[in-house]
């Protein structure tokens, strides 16, 4: 692990890039050896590490990229050290990381990388490790094509975990690969246009005036794809309730879900508050949308959200499985449940998922996921739609839970989506990163007959 936030700023004296380096390093082991999210982790390093736009940009490039590519990384390392790095000097391994990574994906010039690469281990307090991180770095740049060839295991050719790897090729045998390679590919940023405030069109005409670059989402009516990802204050009219950022998978939900006036709404598992805001954007007449999350500090998240758009939703911190807690008893038309997944279809905006997640962890889910089901669908009306989507690639998370729920319940069917992307899973659609060209998303909508 790395040296306390003192030890890390007190070398004023050192190059800004070398600087760069070794946050970026501690922000991946925050992630890699601590567990956190790749965001809080390049966040909070930031956060005590003031920078520019453009040092925040990089620092955040590299340390993404290491989590990104950990296992293509290691084995590279395993080659290139003669002798294991000691536990207590990992932070000096993760400094070689930042550099190989650097040398084998950047367009950084080989000498400022491998210099700004040695200059870190000062600051790090560790400044016998400047002839190891030269001389491990300049021989990668010597002979990486010799040393690339070389990599055998499936898990540095593909830059995943065993586990998550046999996943998705046992569940898409004709599409991993596509998958695999677009989890390590940089995400697009996607656009969700309020169309209550602004067509479609005059947004993308506002974006080319402020010399911003998109395209039209074809599968939907909200959807841009920006050029190049840029911070959310630079989007015109963002504070004004304009645009939302979500990918083009996730605008698909709401659509769907064939909204009406007067409609009583609930949106489970509503934090952020993407979908939500989708909801009340698309449909201002519905009668009530009730957004419910576990989780306090994401409600407030979602009302932030709410707030920024100019819309009224009734937001609830509450477990949504124990309804009695929160419903008052009359049904709803919609329900929309956004299941806690593994987030296998959406790993190309989190790497982090290939570190934080374990087997173990997709079968507590698929628990949790069931128990949604049981729970929320007593509340809805008779005649009345439950939707339920995750965010995953796994069949497990998605049409066998679908398939289960339905030998429990005579009573539900499930109903075509009117969707035309994505795979049809018999009872929901699939789309796929590397397939369809955005992030991989189940749907299944399930209608209550009569009991």
């Amino acid at each position: 692990m790395f040296m306390t936030d003192s030890v890390l700023v007190k070398a004023d004296s050192q190059p800004p890039s070398a600087q760069l380096r070794l946050w970026a390093a501690r922000a991946a082991s925050e992630v890699i050896d601590a567990g956190r999210s790749s965001h809080d982790a390049i966040s909070g390093v930031l956060l005590t590490n003031p920078a520019s736009d453009r040092d925040q940009a990089l620092v955040k490039e590299m340390a993404l990229g290491v989590i990104r590519w950990y296992w293509t990384l290691e084995e590279i390392l395993q080659q290139l050290l003669k002798t294991r790095i000691r536990n207590k000097d990992r932070d000096i391994f993760l400094l070689l990381m930042i550099g190989v990574y650097q040398l084998k994906f950047m367009r950084v010039p080989a000498h400022a990388a491998v210099d700004a690469t040695v200059q870190a281990c000062e600051p790090a307090g560790k400044p016998w490790a400047k002839s190891l991180v030269n001389g491990v770095l300049r021989n990668y740049a010597r002979r990486s094509a010799d040393i690339d060839r070389q990599l055998t295991s499936d898990a540095a050719l593909s830059a995943h975990p065993d586990w998550i790897r046999a996943h998705v090729v046992a569940a898409w045998p004709q599409a991993w690969k596509q998958i695999l390679d677009a989890n390590n590919a940089h995400p697009p940023m996607c656009l969700r246009v309020n169309l209550g405030r602004i067509e479609r069109n005059d947004y993308l005409v506002q974006l080319r005036k402020a010399g911003i670059e998109a395209v039209i989402d074809p599968h939907g009516a909200t959807g841009l794809i920006v050029d190049k990802p840029l911070a959310v204050e630079s989007l015109p009219g963002f504070f004004k309730g304009w645009v939302s950022v979500q990918d083009t998978a996730a605008q698909l939900v709401v659509p769907a879900l064939n909204l009406q006036p007067g409609q009583r709404v609930l949106d489970a598992c509503a934090a952020p508050g993407g979908k939500t805001a989708h909801m009340l954007e698309s449909q201002p007449a519905l009668l009530e949308v009730i957004a419910v999350d576990i989780d306090r500090e994401r409600v407030k998240r979602l009302r932030q959200t709410l707030d920024r758009l100019q819309l009224t939703a009734q937001c609830i911190a509450a477990d949504v499985t124990q309804i009695d807690t929160w419903w008052d008893g009359v049904p709803f038309d919609r329900v929309l449940i956004d299941a806690p997944c593994s987030g296998s279809g959406v790993i190309r905006r989190h790497p982090d998922i290939k570190h934080n997640r374990q087997p173990m962890d997709v079968e507590a889910l698929c628990e949790i996921q069931a128990r949604l089901l049981e729970s929320l669908w007593p509340v809805v009306a008779a005649a009345g739609r439950l939707m339920y989507v995750t965010c995953s690639v796994f069949p497990e998370e998605n049409q066998n839970q679908i398939y289960a729920f339905l030998d429990r319940h005579p009573e539900a069917i499930v109903e075509s989506l009117p969707m035309q992307a994505g795979i049809d899973c018999a009872v929901g659609r699939q789309t796929l990163p590397g397939v369809h060209d955005m992030d991989g998303f189940f749907f299944s909508m399930l209608k209550r007959c009569n009991d």
